[in-house]
């Protein structure tokens, strides 16, 4: 067989999606998003796919049993894993492929891997662009039909699940604050402002020994995820969430004003700021 040949008969090559680093800009719920991708174990989310695709209404998890992808409940329901989605560059893609392919699934299908898509469409195409409330959990209930949950295997199951889910919560009054508990208690903060603007911020407030939201909180650096920054800051042993809605209204305040300040770093400013960039990490 001749070169010309062996190259006709081969498959065409899948066109790659373009690397997208905040892809769910643009959307009303790109917060708890984010949230759901990269900071909370257990929880989930009822959104609706546009009339384009059927006005179907889709529950997003975090994660499914066995790590699935998706899953069409005997009684009709969809369940569609956002943690589990493979990285093509633009999560938002990645999701909205999924959210099309298991639409065609039959009571009792199953998705067990998302395959890599190519370019078309993504959430901001899918989904109708509203603000989305998050349900956290302390287990993995929500694996289970609420018929499901009353056999004792099944509630003995969700129960072991409990070690595997760091306890989380969302401050409720400030947008994308989350609370969990792991060796120690600490506070995840997604900010949707620029990303330099919020390391700028940070860096104002620690060089003015900004007490911030409590005098016994430590801020410990930030991560960026999906094209966020997310401050994290160590709390006092044995706080509590409830404990920090006034204190982090408050603080929200000051942090926003630091963030949207245009006066130019000082030299001591410029050197906390590098030190808080030194020990950030990426999360895609």
């Amino acid at each position: 067989m001749g070169k010309k040949s062996r190259l006709k008969d081969r498959a065409p090559k899948k066109k790659r999606v373009p690397f997208v680093d905040r892809p769910y800009e643009g959307l009303k719920a790109e917060v708890e998003l984010v949230a759901m991708r990269e900071i909370i174990p257990a929880a989930t989310t009822t959104v609706r796919t546009t009339e384009e695709y059927g006005n179907r209404e889709i529950t997003l998890v975090t994660l499914l049993p066995n790590v699935s992808a998706a899953v069409r409940r005997e009684n009709g329901d969809l369940l569609v894993a956002v943690q589990t989605v493979t990285g093509s560059g633009d999560a938002s893609r990645d999701l909205a492929a999924l959210i099309i392919d298991a639409l065609k699934l039959e009571p009792g299908g199953v998705i067990q891997s998302a395959p890599l898509p190519e370019p078309g469409p993504r959430l901001q195409d899918v989904l109708v662009d509203e603000e989305l409330t998050l349900t956290l959990y302390e287990d993995f209930a929500y694996w289970v039909s609420e018929e499901e949950k009353e056999r004792d295997d099944v509630r003995q199951a969700i129960e072991q699940t409990r070690d595997n889910v760091s306890p989380t919560v969302a401050v409720d009054s400030v947008r994308g604050a989350y609370w969990v508990r792991m060796a120690n208690e600490f506070i995840r903060w997604i900010r949707t402002e620029d990303q330099d603007r919020v390391l700028d911020g940070l860096a104002r407030l620690q060089t003015a020994r900004s007490e911030g939201f409590d005098k016994d909180a430590r801020f410990v650096g930030a991560f960026r995820a999906c094209g966020l920054l997310i401050p994290v800051w160590q709390l006092a042993p044995g706080t509590e969430a409830d404990e920090l809605a006034g204190p982090m209204a408050e603080f929200d305040t000051e942090f926003s004003a630091a963030i949207a300040s245009t006066e130019p770093l000082t030299p001591e400013e410029k050197r906390t700021r590098s030190g808080i960039v030194s020990r950030q990490v990426t999360l895609r």
